[in-house]
């Protein structure tokens, strides 16, 4: 049952070991077994080709730019312990990355599902527009019914990634179906992970003067994206761990190689 196809020599194939503990004969299931089923719960969980290898060990803290290096640091340490300990009774079974657009929050949020999956728990990676726009194209307007498998796969899974959460346009039906996403994950405690580029007094974001300009994630507070109910539901549930004040690594990127 190895992986490569040859015989695991610890298990000769069966998936089962003996162990001896306290003198006592045992069986239990091989690493083999467990190495096999992180391989599958990696192919289900829709993770993005750009991010298939996110990991913690290869995240960069912006060395050199003290300010950043101190703010993604700090989340590295905050998520690696949530993807160790996960999960801990009477603690949150959640984790909200708010911050600014390419400052690694969606790297982390991978990083943290990744370990998850090796450690045998499913779990799975939805863009929020995909995911929203997966369920209204599922309904089936001539006989009146949804089609419940994206949406199933969002209120079920073990561990739910929502990559740039409120990126949509807001209607009462995404604030409706949001709401009940979130609200069924925190009442069945279901864990959650997301990501949001949007504002957010909790992180300290101070109020936009109106008619200011700039990035949708400059101007429109969480709230007003997915509606209030989702948000004190998704606070209720999650650990915030806030990227706010780390350099955008695709302008720093941009800046070294420009010629």
């Amino acid at each position: 049952m190895a992986a490569s196809g040859e015989t695991c020599p610890q298990c000769e194939g069966t998936g089962w070991r003996h162990v001896e503990r306290n003198g006592v004969s045992a069986v239990e299931r091989c690493d083999c077994v467990l190495a096999g089923r992180t391989e599958l719960l990696l192919e289900r969980a829709n993770i993005p080709p750009l991010y298939r290898n996110a990991s913690f060990d290869n995240f960069s803290t912006l060395p050199d730019n003290p300010v950043a290096h101190r703010v993604l640091s700090n989340a590295v340490t905050l998520a690696r312990t949530f993807a160790r300990e996960f999960p801990q009774p009477g603690r949150k079974r959640g984790l909200l990355f708010i911050g600014d657009p390419g400052t690694g929050k969606t790297h982390l949020a991978v990083a943290v599902l990744r370990v998850l999956l090796s450690r045998g728990f499913e779990g799975v990676f939805f863009d929020y527009q995909d995911l929203l726009e997966r369920i209204r194209q599922s309904y089936d307007r001539d006989s009146g019914t949804t089609s419940r498998e994206a949406l199933e796969t969002a209120l079920e899974c073990e561990v739910l990634v929502l990559d740039d959460l409120g990126a949509h346009r807001v209607t009462d039906w995404v604030e409706d179906t949001i709401t009940a996403i979130i609200t069924h994950r925190c009442n069945h405690q279901k864990a959650l992970i997301a990501t949001t580029n949007l504002r957010d007094p909790a992180v300290g974001d101070p109020p936009i003067p109106m008619g200011a300009a700039g990035e949708l994630a400059s101007r429109y507070y969480l709230a007003e994206r997915i509606g209030a109910r989702a948000r004190s539901r998704l606070f209720e549930m999650c650990h915030i761990i806030s990227t706010r004040g780390a350099e955008d690594y695709r302008l720093r990127l941009a800046r070294r190689t420009a010629p």
